[in-house]
């Protein structure tokens, strides 16, 4: 199961950093018509509860600032930014970061049980699932973002 696990971090996470790369700098905050937020929070969002699943963010890592739980954890909106809010690029570079960690959880990690269950995940691997699962969401939100603004 693992090598599966690396193959889909790796998958998704290359599709969100092409995507990236591929985006207009002008759309990134720009909150469509329909949406809570915008593109470059969906970014800081997805590193955000990546961080939480697999490290333990904010409590057990400190790889990423404590502030982004406010910025971009479940329930938060770009409207309630005041100052302090990382770049794009920024994140671009903490995401790409993120992926090296996740390609160096020890294979056998995979199979450990949590302490208690989260969102009904057991295990390491479970919530490993899990977080791939909400990365490839996101980015299939951040492409139907870039749709609508671009027919705005």
């Amino acid at each position: 199961m693992s090598e599966l696990m690396y193959t889909q971090f790796n998958t998704t996470r290359n599709m969100l950093l092409k995507k990236i790369s591929d985006l207009d700098p002008k759309n990134l905050d720009v909150q469509p018509i329909g949406f809570n937020n915008s593109i470059h929070w969906q970014l800081g969002h997805i590193l955000t509860v990546t961080e939480q699943f697999m490290f333990g963010f904010p409590e057990n890592t400190d790889n990423i600032p404590a502030n982004y739980k406010d910025l971009f954890g479940p329930g938060s909106k770009p409207a309630d930014w005041s100052d302090n809010v990382p770049s794009v690029e920024k994140l671009e570079t903490q995401l790409k970061e993120q992926l090296e960690r996740l390609n160096a959880i020890p294979a056998k990690q995979f199979g450990e049980k949590l302490p208690e269950p989260v969102l009904g995940n057991e295990t390491v691997g479970e919530l490993a699932v899990m977080a791939a699962f909400h990365e490839a969401n996101h980015l299939g939100r951040i492409h139907s973002m870039e749709k609508v603004i671009k027919n705005q």
